[in-house]
């Protein structure tokens, strides 16, 4: 019977293929031996959401401010905030609308679908509270 021998080339190819990824992979991969243990990684903090909500430069807002039951008052908590507020970057309406909007979008699909409708009328009479119908 005869043997079927690979061409040089391919073996070649091969070989150096085989050889560069044994010796890259030492570099590369982070589950490396020579890795040393000052380098790793931090993990992020968890809930930096609430985080921006607590310290957040924009408001200091009323504590349960998105809990309450009426689109009205919860607009004026926030008018109230955004123009005491000192920390502030922004005009007084963009940073309680942007606060609202950022409350409505970090609960998600968790948020139930009465709370959601109410914060969006809460918008409604937040625009209607700075006159800008």
């Amino acid at each position: 019977m005869a043997q079927v021998r690979k061409s040089t080339h391919s073996r070649k190819t091969a070989k150096r293929k085989a050889g560069h990824r044994t010796s890259s992979r030492a570099r590369r991969h982070p589950t490396s031996r020579n890795r040393s243990k000052t380098t790793s990684k931090r993990a992020a903090p968890k809930r930096w959401s609430q985080r921006v909500t607590k310290e957040s430069d924009a408001l200091d807002l009323k504590h349960g401010v998105f809990k309450q039951t009426s689109p009205r008052k919860i607009a004026a908590s926030l008018k109230r905030s955004a123009e005491h507020s000192s920390r502030r970057k922004s005009g007084a309406y963009r940073s309680a609308l942007s606060m609202l909007t950022f409350y409505i979008n970090r609960a998600g699909k968790t948020l139930p679908k009465t709370q959601r409708t109410r914060l969006e009328r809460a918008k409604v009479e937040l625009k209607r509270a700075f006159g800008r119908e």
